[in-house]
Protein backbone atom coordinates (compact mmCIF):
# COMPACT_ATOMS: atom_id res chain seq x y z
CA UNK A 1 0.00 0.00 0.00
CA UNK A 2 2.79 2.37 0.94
CA UNK A 3 4.76 1.50 -2.20
CA UNK A 4 1.65 2.11 -4.36
CA UNK A 5 1.12 5.54 -2.86
CA UNK A 6 4.72 6.47 -3.43
CA UNK A 7 4.53 5.37 -7.07
CA UNK A 8 1.37 7.38 -7.52
CA UNK A 9 3.04 10.44 -6.02
CA UNK A 10 6.03 10.03 -8.30
CA UNK A 11 3.81 9.68 -11.35
CA UNK A 12 1.86 12.78 -10.39
CA UNK A 13 5.10 14.65 -9.84
CA UNK A 14 6.40 13.62 -13.24
CA UNK A 15 3.16 14.72 -14.88
CA UNK A 16 3.41 18.11 -13.21
CA UNK A 17 7.01 18.48 -14.41
CA UNK A 18 6.01 17.55 -17.96
CA UNK A 19 3.17 20.07 -17.90
CA UNK A 20 5.55 22.79 -16.69
CA UNK A 21 8.09 21.94 -19.42
CA UNK A 22 5.36 22.01 -22.06
CA UNK A 23 4.13 25.38 -20.81
CA UNK A 24 7.66 26.82 -20.93
CA UNK A 25 8.16 25.59 -24.50
CA UNK A 26 4.83 27.08 -25.59
CA UNK A 27 5.69 30.39 -23.90
CA UNK A 28 9.09 30.52 -25.64
CA UNK A 29 7.42 29.86 -28.99
CA UNK A 30 4.94 32.66 -28.34
CA UNK A 31 7.77 35.07 -27.49
CA UNK A 32 9.64 34.14 -30.66
CA UNK A 33 6.48 34.54 -32.69
CA UNK A 34 5.83 37.95 -31.16
CA UNK A 35 9.39 39.06 -31.94
CA UNK A 36 9.04 37.61 -35.40
CA UNK A 37 11.52 35.39 -37.21
CA UNK A 38 12.19 38.27 -39.61
CA UNK A 39 12.74 40.97 -37.03
CA UNK A 40 14.92 43.74 -38.43
CA UNK A 41 17.66 45.57 -36.57
CA UNK A 42 19.26 48.97 -37.12
CA UNK A 43 23.06 49.24 -36.94
CA UNK A 44 24.16 49.56 -33.32
CA UNK A 45 27.83 48.78 -33.94
CA UNK A 46 30.14 47.17 -36.49
CA UNK A 47 32.21 44.02 -36.14
CA UNK A 48 35.85 44.83 -36.86
CA UNK A 49 39.30 43.82 -35.69
CA UNK A 50 40.51 47.37 -36.27
CA UNK A 51 40.49 49.95 -33.49
CA UNK A 52 37.99 52.14 -35.26
CA UNK A 53 34.94 53.79 -33.72
CA UNK A 54 32.49 56.54 -34.62
CA UNK A 55 31.16 59.31 -32.41
CA UNK A 56 27.97 61.12 -33.33
CA UNK A 57 25.95 64.13 -32.25
CA UNK A 58 22.17 64.42 -32.48
CA UNK A 59 20.98 67.99 -33.07
CA UNK A 60 17.39 68.90 -32.34
CA UNK A 61 16.95 71.52 -29.62
CA UNK A 62 19.77 74.05 -29.66
CA UNK A 63 22.92 75.19 -31.46
CA UNK A 64 24.89 77.49 -29.17
CA UNK A 65 27.66 74.94 -28.49
CA UNK A 66 27.92 73.49 -32.00
CA UNK A 67 30.78 75.63 -33.31
CA UNK A 68 32.80 75.09 -30.13
CA UNK A 69 32.26 71.34 -30.45
CA UNK A 70 33.75 71.49 -33.93
CA UNK A 71 36.65 73.60 -32.62
CA UNK A 72 37.46 70.81 -30.15
CA UNK A 73 37.12 68.16 -32.85
CA UNK A 74 39.52 70.15 -35.03
CA UNK A 75 42.09 70.21 -32.21
CA UNK A 76 42.02 66.40 -32.16
CA UNK A 77 41.80 66.05 -35.96
CA UNK A 78 38.49 64.22 -35.66
CA UNK A 79 35.62 64.19 -38.14
CA UNK A 80 32.26 62.93 -36.99
CA UNK A 81 28.58 62.64 -37.86
CA UNK A 82 25.86 65.12 -36.93
CA UNK A 83 22.29 63.81 -37.20
CA UNK A 84 20.08 66.83 -37.89
CA UNK A 85 16.33 67.24 -37.43
CA UNK A 86 14.54 69.16 -40.16
CA UNK A 87 13.24 71.91 -37.90
CA UNK A 88 16.77 72.34 -36.50
CA UNK A 89 18.06 72.96 -40.02
CA UNK A 90 15.26 75.48 -40.57
CA UNK A 91 16.13 77.31 -37.36
CA UNK A 92 19.92 77.15 -37.72
CA UNK A 93 20.69 76.97 -41.46
CA UNK A 94 24.11 78.60 -41.05
CA UNK A 95 25.12 76.06 -38.39
CA UNK A 96 24.02 73.19 -40.61
CA UNK A 97 26.07 74.66 -43.44
CA UNK A 98 29.06 75.14 -41.14
CA UNK A 99 28.94 71.48 -40.08
CA UNK A 100 29.26 70.40 -43.71
CA UNK A 101 31.85 73.00 -44.66
CA UNK A 102 34.06 71.97 -41.75
CA UNK A 103 34.19 68.43 -43.10
CA UNK A 104 31.70 66.60 -40.95
CA UNK A 105 29.10 64.13 -42.12
CA UNK A 106 25.40 65.02 -41.93
CA UNK A 107 22.79 62.36 -41.23
CA UNK A 108 19.01 62.53 -41.25
CA UNK A 109 17.28 62.65 -37.84
CA UNK A 110 13.68 63.10 -39.13
CA UNK A 111 11.71 66.27 -39.81
CA UNK A 112 9.60 66.69 -36.66
CA UNK A 113 11.33 64.34 -34.17
CA UNK A 114 8.38 61.94 -33.74
CA UNK A 115 8.18 58.36 -32.44
CA UNK A 116 8.71 56.77 -35.82
CA UNK A 117 7.25 53.36 -34.92
CA UNK A 118 3.86 55.03 -34.50
CA UNK A 119 3.82 56.39 -38.05
CA UNK A 120 2.48 54.89 -41.25
CA UNK A 121 4.79 54.00 -44.11
CA UNK A 122 3.77 57.15 -45.97
CA UNK A 123 4.38 59.33 -42.91
CA UNK A 124 7.83 57.79 -42.37
CA UNK A 125 8.77 58.47 -45.99
CA UNK A 126 7.62 62.07 -45.61
CA UNK A 127 9.75 62.54 -42.48
CA UNK A 128 12.77 61.15 -44.32
CA UNK A 129 12.32 62.96 -47.59
CA UNK A 130 11.58 66.44 -46.27
CA UNK A 131 14.79 66.50 -44.23
CA UNK A 132 16.66 64.64 -46.94
CA UNK A 133 15.85 67.47 -49.33
CA UNK A 134 17.09 70.05 -46.82
CA UNK A 135 20.36 68.16 -46.37
CA UNK A 136 20.79 67.86 -50.14
CA UNK A 137 20.36 71.62 -50.46
CA UNK A 138 23.31 72.04 -48.09
CA UNK A 139 25.62 69.27 -49.25
CA UNK A 140 24.60 68.76 -52.85
CA UNK A 141 24.16 65.02 -52.26
CA UNK A 142 21.70 62.55 -50.81
CA UNK A 143 22.20 61.66 -47.15
CA UNK A 144 22.19 57.90 -46.58
CA UNK A 145 22.30 57.65 -42.78
CA UNK A 146 19.18 57.94 -40.65
CA UNK A 147 18.86 57.92 -36.87
CA UNK A 148 15.32 57.55 -35.53
CA UNK A 149 14.39 59.95 -32.71
CA UNK A 150 14.36 58.32 -29.26
CA UNK A 151 15.95 55.25 -30.86
CA UNK A 152 12.37 54.19 -31.66
CA UNK A 153 12.01 51.79 -34.59
CA UNK A 154 10.19 48.79 -36.02
CA UNK A 155 10.46 46.70 -39.17
CA UNK A 156 8.35 49.15 -41.16
CA UNK A 157 10.71 51.99 -40.32
CA UNK A 158 13.87 50.12 -41.27
CA UNK A 159 12.35 48.81 -44.50
CA UNK A 160 10.97 52.22 -45.48
CA UNK A 161 14.33 53.82 -44.72
CA UNK A 162 16.05 51.26 -46.94
CA UNK A 163 13.59 51.90 -49.76
CA UNK A 164 14.48 55.58 -49.52
CA UNK A 165 18.23 54.94 -49.56
CA UNK A 166 19.03 55.04 -45.84
CA UNK A 167 20.92 52.85 -43.39
CA UNK A 168 19.22 53.09 -39.98
CA UNK A 169 21.79 53.91 -37.31
CA UNK A 170 21.55 53.45 -33.54
CA UNK A 171 24.41 53.31 -31.02
CA UNK A 172 25.96 50.82 -28.62
CA UNK A 173 27.45 53.44 -26.27
CA UNK A 174 25.01 55.99 -24.86
CA UNK A 175 26.83 58.83 -23.12
CA UNK A 176 23.62 59.73 -21.27
CA UNK A 177 24.69 63.36 -21.64
CA UNK A 178 21.01 64.29 -21.95
CA UNK A 179 20.51 63.24 -18.32
CA UNK A 180 22.92 65.90 -17.05
CA UNK A 181 24.77 63.34 -14.94
CA UNK A 182 28.00 65.38 -14.92
CA UNK A 183 31.07 65.36 -17.12
CA UNK A 184 33.12 62.94 -14.95
CA UNK A 185 30.40 60.30 -15.11
CA UNK A 186 29.97 60.80 -18.85
CA UNK A 187 33.69 60.42 -19.50
CA UNK A 188 33.85 57.24 -17.43
CA UNK A 189 30.76 55.78 -19.05
CA UNK A 190 32.02 56.32 -22.60
CA UNK A 191 35.65 55.24 -22.25
CA UNK A 192 34.67 52.20 -20.19
CA UNK A 193 32.20 50.88 -22.76
CA UNK A 194 33.81 51.70 -26.09
CA UNK A 195 35.14 48.78 -28.12
CA UNK A 196 36.18 48.18 -31.71
CA UNK A 197 33.34 49.19 -34.02
CA UNK A 198 31.38 51.16 -31.43
CA UNK A 199 29.04 54.01 -32.29
CA UNK A 200 28.83 56.60 -29.51
CA UNK A 201 25.82 58.85 -28.96
CA UNK A 202 26.24 62.48 -27.89
CA UNK A 203 24.01 65.55 -28.19
CA UNK A 204 25.24 68.83 -29.59
CA UNK A 205 23.59 70.95 -26.93
CA UNK A 206 24.07 68.84 -23.80
CA UNK A 207 25.00 70.84 -20.74
CA UNK A 208 28.53 69.48 -20.23
CA UNK A 209 29.56 68.69 -23.79
CA UNK A 210 32.42 71.20 -23.86
CA UNK A 211 33.75 69.75 -20.58
CA UNK A 212 33.49 66.04 -21.28
CA UNK A 213 34.51 65.99 -24.97
CA UNK A 214 38.25 66.83 -24.58
CA UNK A 215 39.00 64.17 -21.90
CA UNK A 216 37.03 61.57 -23.84
CA UNK A 217 38.98 62.31 -27.01
CA UNK A 218 42.23 62.32 -25.03
CA UNK A 219 41.49 58.89 -23.59
CA UNK A 220 40.31 57.35 -26.85
CA UNK A 221 43.35 58.68 -28.68
CA UNK A 222 45.67 57.37 -25.93
CA UNK A 223 44.10 53.94 -26.42
CA UNK A 224 44.86 54.26 -30.15
CA UNK A 225 41.27 54.35 -31.35
CA UNK A 226 40.77 55.91 -34.76
CA UNK A 227 37.65 58.06 -34.65
CA UNK A 228 35.81 58.31 -37.96
CA UNK A 229 32.34 59.33 -39.21
CA UNK A 230 29.60 56.72 -38.99
CA UNK A 231 29.44 56.51 -42.77
CA UNK A 232 33.07 55.41 -42.91
CA UNK A 233 32.61 52.80 -40.17
CA UNK A 234 29.59 50.88 -41.42
CA UNK A 235 29.60 48.21 -44.11
CA UNK A 236 27.71 49.06 -47.29
CA UNK A 237 27.23 45.52 -48.59
CA UNK A 238 28.08 41.88 -47.93
CA UNK A 239 26.96 41.94 -44.32
CA UNK A 240 24.37 40.55 -41.94
CA UNK A 241 22.97 41.79 -38.63
CA UNK A 242 23.34 39.68 -35.50
CA UNK A 243 20.76 39.63 -32.71
CA UNK A 244 22.47 42.54 -30.90
CA UNK A 245 22.31 44.86 -33.91
CA UNK A 246 26.00 44.40 -34.67
CA UNK A 247 26.78 44.64 -38.37
CA UNK A 248 28.96 41.69 -39.39
CA UNK A 249 30.72 41.17 -42.69
CA UNK A 250 30.33 38.05 -44.79
CA UNK A 251 33.13 36.22 -46.60
CA UNK A 252 31.65 36.99 -50.01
Amino acid sequence: MIITLRRSTVIKGLLIILIIIAAVVILQEEVLTAAGPNRRFPIYSVQTDEKKIAISFDAAWGADKTSEIMDILDQYHVKTTFFLVGFWIDKYPEKAKEIYERGHEIGNHSTTHPHMSQLSKAQIALELNETGNKIRAITGKQADLFRPPFGDYNNCLIETAEENGYYTIQWDVDSLDWKKIGSIQIVDRVVRNVKNGSIVLFHNNSEYVLDYLPPILDKLKSEEFEIIPVGELILRDNYYMDHTGRQCGTDE
